[in-house]
């Protein structure tokens, strides 16, 4: 050691230590960060020989101190930076999608079946392709109402017409009682006088008047709307059978009838809409039955569930009639017109939460089943 800024740390004309050999880096300039200390050496070459080696060591603390100072700085600033863009990309994107949400809402509500158009308040200004969305979506729901408003015309059209084939034949069925009340009034005219005649007439009066009150009670309790929720009973079956008879005897069909409720006097179904349901399937049934031919009815409880089962001897029915039935969407045989009658059955069905089933007869024909719950409430009631 030939000289140093600091004798007392190092003595002159002493071996230089080993550490000072150790501490450098392969660069000119060596960096502590421990110690935030540098270290530097350069070689003293005179006439192409080394003559000695001069080492410097300075403080770097005011540099590191800098560079975090820096490093802070560019963190906080890119932390700000990186928010505020966040947050106006949120925002941003939140009034991108605000009228999707608005969309989405509305397609919800119409999953529900309760589907709304969207209100001109709510339409983006312009002609934008929001703006048309919104407008095709608005279009779809209108179509769809009148679609809706349409088929339901069509039902009770067809409701009408089925109680027109019923006409002429209750008209038979009431007109007959009144040929006899007649000719009993005219036979109390005449010999009223007579105890045996007189009690003969009278009978045959109440006779023929308890019939024609049974076929107007059965049509009225067919097709008037049905307010109550009142439960199933026999009365109701056995009113779809005095409905029917006019048809049968005009076709001059069988009906097979087999009702077994195992014991009860009512079951805790909607009866209006079970009866008007099994009355579509009857007359459906006869009207594909050739003359001479056998409709049968089953209706039978279990497992708290109501099982009908109606049978014809038709040519089978089309798979495209079937789906209203059995499909999930009924939509595309109903908007063409077709089945309207076995629409309505579905519509019956899928109200009390029931199914329904078609299959093919072994003999030819057709088989519909339907299977309708019990409503729980009324099945707890007859349970306690």
């Amino acid at each position: 050691m030939l000289a140093a800024t600091d004798p007392n740390k190092v003595e002159a004309y002493s071996e230089l230590p080993a550490e000072y050999a150790s501490r450098y880096g392969p660069e000119t300039v060596t960096i502590d960060e421990d110690r935030l200390t540098g270290f530097a050496r350069r070689e003293l070459v005179y006439q192409g020989q080394p003559i000695g080696t001069i080492h410097a060591t300075f403080d770097v603390s005011h540099l590191f101190a800098e560079r975090r100072e820096v490093l802070v700085t560019l963190l906080i600033t890119n932390a700000v930076v990186a928010v505020l863009f966040a947050f106006g990309g949120f925002l941003l994107v939140r009034r991108m999608i605000g009228p999707i949400r608005v969309l989405e809402n509305h397609m919800r509500s119409a999953a529900h079946g309760a589907a709304e158009p969207i209100s001109p308040g709510e339409i983006p200004p312009g002609d934008g392709e929001v703006a048309s969305l919104f407008h095709g979506y608005n279009a779809l729901v209108h179509a769809e109402r009148e679609r809706a408003n349409l088929a339901m015309q069509l039902a009770e059209e067809e409701k009408l017409s089925s109680l027109g084939r019923l006409a002429s034949g209750m008209a038979h069925e009431i007109n007959n009682p009144l040929g006899g009340l007649f000719n009993a009034i005219d036979t109390l005219k005449t010999h009223g006088q007579t105890p045996g005649v007189r009690d003969t007439s009278i009978s045959l009066i109440e006779r023929g008047l308890a019939g024609i009150r049974d076929v107007v009670e059965a049509a009225l309790a067919t097709y008037r709307p049905e307010r109550s929720h009142r439960p199933l009973t026999a009365d109701d079956f056995d009113d779809v059978r005095l409905l029917l008879k006019p048809e049968l005897r005009r076709k001059r069909q069988q009906l097979e009838w087999n009702i077994s409720w195992n014991g009860a006097r009512e079951l805790p179904v909607r009866g209006g809409p079970v009866r008007q349901a099994v009355l579509n399937l009857l007359l459906n049934a006869t009207a594909v039955t050739p003359e001479t031919g056998v409709v049968s009815l089953s209706a039978s409880n279990a497992d708290q569930r109501l099982v009908i089962e109606i049978r014809d001897e038709g040519p089978g029915m089309p798979p495209g009639i079937a789906g209203i039935l059995v499909d999930r969407d009924p939509g595309p045989a109903v908007r063409a017109g077709r089945g309207l009658g076995l629409w309505m059955v579905r519509r019956v069905v899928d109200e009390l939460g029931g199914s329904a089933s078609i299959a093919p007869k072994q003999d030819g024909g057709t088989a519909v089943t339907l299977i309708i719950p019990f409503d729980r409430e009324d099945a707890k009631a007859d349970a306690a």
